[in-house]
């Protein structure tokens, strides 16, 4: 059996992890869940909550695949996104700005030293069910507040709100939030990687959008997210009609080191 030497780059944004190939020439196929799998595993493979490919776009400066660690092509990824945009520099695709084409369509992106701002799609529709919200920001999120959540046991928690009768199909991203002095800190249980994330860059604008919603101004927010792995900060145009838009968010997108797997 004839193997090929694939160089990967691994990169991560607070504390949420990538697996990072340039796939322009074709050399993964993502229909292969089980070698996209078998690499985020983090004992038989690299290891990462995820896999992204660069591929070539005909209209922008690339297009972003991703794939969760459970080798299921996800939805979009907003610290992925942020990685994949410091990656595309790196290659020498794009020098500070991007536009490119991601699950969720077209986003455009800005990196300022290791810092990464991403454009995020509008957001058009936000649901409170009893004592949670409900809401898409490029992928699904479940949102709700909680006290002691340093304590929270979010793996039982969220696995039990994710297999719920009312997302099992589709699956959904749950997150906690606490209000602390300076800003929010949330900790999120994500679908596909089924656990915990140290975070989740959809997640955390679901949430900075909800806990905007509580407030009766519309106008620019600005707000800082704490996870366990940074601080992301979230911006967006709250709208007269309930509407989201401009959404940004920003943090930091390292890469950790390269190396070549046989597959």
């Amino acid at each position: 059996m004839v193997q090929e030497k694939v160089i990967f780059y691994k990169y991560q944004g607070t504390g949420n992890d990538f697996i990072l190939i340039d796939n322009r020439e074709n050399i993964i196929k993502k229909s292969d869940t089980g070698l996209l799998k078998k690499l985020c595993d983090r004992k038989f493979g690299i290891g990462a909550d995820g896999i992204i490919l660069l591929e070539n776009d005909l209209e922008f400066d690339f297009h972003m695949f991703y794939a969760n660690a459970d080798g299921l092509e996800g939805s979009m990824c907003g610290n992925g996104g942020r990685c994949i945009v410091a990656f595309a520099r790196k290659l020498g695709i794009i020098i500070d700005d991007a536009v490119f084409s991601a699950p969720d369509g077209m986003h455009t992106a800005r990196i300022t030293g290791s810092t990464v701002s991403l454009e995020m799609k509008n957001v058009t529709s936000l649901k409170k069910i009893e004592n949670y919200w409900l809401t898409d920001t490029g992928s699904p999120h479940y949102v709700s507040m909680v006290d002691n959540l340093e304590e929270l046991d979010v793996y039982s928690k969220g696995l039990a709100i994710r297999n719920n009768a009312l997302f099992r199909k589709e699956g959904i991203n749950v997150n906690f939030v606490q209000r602390e002095e300076e800003a929010y800190f949330v900790r999120t249980f994500e679908r596909g990687v089924e656990n915990e994330t140290l975070a989740c860059g959809t997640g955390v604008t679901a949430v900075a959008i909800a806990m905007a919603q509580q407030k009766k101004e519309t106008g620019l927010y600005i707000t800082e997210i704490r996870t366990l792995g940074g601080l992301l900060k979230v911006s967006f145009e709250k709208n007269k009609d309930a509407t989201f838009t401009s959404i940004y968010l920003e943090g930091p997108a390292e890469l950790v080191f390269e190396g070549h797997i046989f597959i």
